[in-house]
């Protein structure tokens, strides 16, 4: 079965630049050239939220892994982190000296790595909002930077024709990639975090291996790519162009497996969700749509576990190092339907308690925020206390 529009999202009132999926999949974040943030809820009839704060364009989206924080990234130079509920409460990085193109949090949620036109790529913590670094070797805008899964490394993608893998502990730049003909538009890690894609103006899609730094996959399209989203079995790639499509590869086959005509006009940003069953599309047109993957009919549940514990899918042992790619993973058979009633409700009710737990967790850690402004407010009063009594001594 092909893939299938399944909601349209119309609210933004200009082009839209970024889309991402929450964990549970019951939202959707937009950012819009409209200075807006919108969350959609997948529910029919739920109402969208709008969210005004930013004051300038939004370039960038993305929800926390846990589902709890939106963070964006705007062309006023601000970075902000929001509460995705019906308050729409946020708070504000002052980040980078220029337009910040890309968000992105770490796998764990605990960092957020940002990246800009003042060709910085810089690392924060989530919860205390503290800048930690930058990475500056780049000699022209960022357009996107990315954690690997392990969130070891990070990957950034420029303006100057490179894209440059970093380590983040040593904080020094690993590697060049410096093939592209063009600007690089877009970045990410392959789920086995073995490999990477990018996107450029040259019109290509280049897949590379991060341990030999070799080129494994090239892909020439009529058009510049705007952006790319692996999906989670680590199999496909779909790209958002300028020619208004939106690409499907088959990196197991190494060809183009659809080409997708849904916007009028070019079509800017592409993500799956979280589990690979849908993905969605934002483009010039304002327009955000949904679509459903269809393809593949797998339980994307067994590639995943399987590539957590390092097994491939057909049962063969691999150290996480020899995964290479997660290319050679074989199309898994679709599970026996007989899988019985018991098990599906034991790990619905699983995920859902997983789901509670890690709200409490972000719950705590804002509160742990809150404590932790209030304990350094307390003691710049009593440092001023002391100070006083100091200066009346003094005067005596």
């Amino acid at each position: 079965e092909d893939p299938s529009l399944e909601r349209h999202f119309k609210g933004h009132r200009d082009a839209v630049t970024s889309v991402d999926f929450s964990l549970n999949k019951k939202q959707l974040a937009s950012g819009s050239m409209d200075s807006c943030l919108m969350i959609w809820s997948m529910k029919p009839q739920m109402r969208a939220y709008r969210f005004v704060g930013h004051k300038d364009a939004v370039m960038c989206v993305q929800f926390s892994p846990s589902g709890h924080l939106v963070a964006s990234g705007s062309r006023d130079k601000t970075v902000r982190l929001w509460v995705p509920s019906v308050k729409g409460e946020s708070t504000v990085f002052k980040a980078h000296t220029a337009t910040v193109r890309s968000v992105h949090f770490s796998s764990d949620g605990q960092s957020l790595v940002t990246a800009s036109d003042d060709k910085t790529v810089k690392v924060w913590t989530v919860h205390r909002q503290k800048f930690l670094f930058s990475l500056s070797q780049h000699i022209n805008w960022v357009r996107c930077a990315r954690f690997s899964p392990d969130g070891r490394l990070i990957v950034s993608a420029s303006d100057d024709k490179t894209v440059k893998l970093w380590d983040k502990t040593s904080r020094e730049c690993i590697h060049s990639f410096c093939e592209h003909g063009g600007f690089v538009n877009d970045v990410d890690f392959h789920p086995s975090g073995t490999c990477i894609a990018a996107a450029g103006t040259d019109n290509t899609v280049k897949v590379w291996d991060v341990r030999m730094n070799r080129l494994l996959q090239h892909y020439q399209g009529n058009a510049v790519v705007n952006s790319l989203s692996f999906h989670p079995s680590g199999n496909y790639l779909i790209t958002a162009s300028n020619d208004s499509t939106l690409k499907i590869l088959d990196l197991l086959e190494g060809r183009l497996l659809y080409t997708l005509h849904g916007h009028q006009g070019p079509a800017t940003c592409v993500a799956f969700s979280r589990a690979g069953d849908f993905f969605a599309s934002g483009g010039s047109d304002e327009q955000v749509m949904v679509w459903k993957t269809n393809f593949d009919v797998t339980d994307y549940g067994d590639v995943l576990k399987a590539q957590k514990s390092g097994t491939s899918v057909d049962g063969t042992r691999h150290t996480p190092v020899e995964m290479d790619c997660g290319v050679h993973l074989k199309k898994t058979k679709p599970q026996d339907s007989g899988r019985n009633q018991e098990q599906q409700e034991e790990e619905t009710s699983l995920t859902n308690t997983l789901e509670h737990i890690m709200g409490q967790l972000d719950v705590l850690t804002q509160t742990v925020s809150i404590l932790e402004q209030r304990l350094t407010l307390t003691e710049d009063k009593l440092k001023e206390c002391l100070e006083n009594q100091q200066k009346i001594i003094q005067n005596k």
